[in-house]
């Protein structure tokens, strides 16, 4: 797994750990500070750039993730593709490639922008707060994975069908539908209609 700012271990000259930040934005998206990571999640939220994945394979089905046991926030629940935040000044493109590759071990082959969505989606469980605007990208993963465990639990590729199921019975992360909603008009367009999503 390659070393980033997100996997590496930060320490400053005094030993201490180097926090890691986020870009603040306004209601249009436009960038006005920054805020550490965590505190940007406390309640009630600071609004901040993110991005959400949606990777496809060659049959139309999506894959979807289990978020870690050990993460901080929404542990064990199933999510879209990858999802995360650039760091201050990354474009949310690049952003994007970069965590797909760390936390599953892959590059898509093809990957494009769906347009954003801003929501506000508190997580019952930890208490902190998904203020996001949100950078959506869809695309296609021909690659076999490698993923992260520290980062993920497992994997599935599922059809839109298989997703509904799964959906009605297992637990999402509290931004999943939101976000797969505001992707749909792309994924349509990159799967094309007998996918049925």
């Amino acid at each position: 797994m390659p070393i980033t700012p997100a996997t590496a271990t930060h320490s400053s000259s005094e030993g201490t750990a180097e926090a890691i930040l986020l870009e603040l934005v306004d209601e249009k998206g436009v960038t006005i500070g920054t805020a550490e990571k965590l505190a940007a999640h406390q309640p009630p939220g600071q609004l901040h750039r993110a991005f959400s994945v949606f990777l496809f394979d060659e049959q139309g089905r999506l894959l979807l993730q289990q978020r870690a046991l050990g993460k901080y926030h929404s542990p064990g629940v199933w999510s879209n593709t990858c999802c995360g935040h650039p760091y201050p000044g990354e474009a949310p493109f690049a952003a994007a490639a970069r965590r797909t590759y760390e936390e599953l071990g892959v590059s898509p082959s093809l990957l494009a922008e769906a347009g954003t969505v801003r929501y506000n989606h508190p997580d019952p469980a930890s208490g902190l707060v998904e203020q996001e605007f949100n950078h959506l990208f869809v695309g296609l993963v021909q690659a076999s994975l490698g993923p992260d465990p520290e980062e993920v639990a497992q994997v599935a590729f599922v059809t839109a069908a298989e997703l509904a199921e799964r959906h009605a019975r297992e637990p999402f992360s509290s931004w999943f539908m939101t976000v797969l909603d505001a992707a749909r008009p792309a994924i349509r367009e990159l799967t094309g209609p007998s996918a049925g999503w």
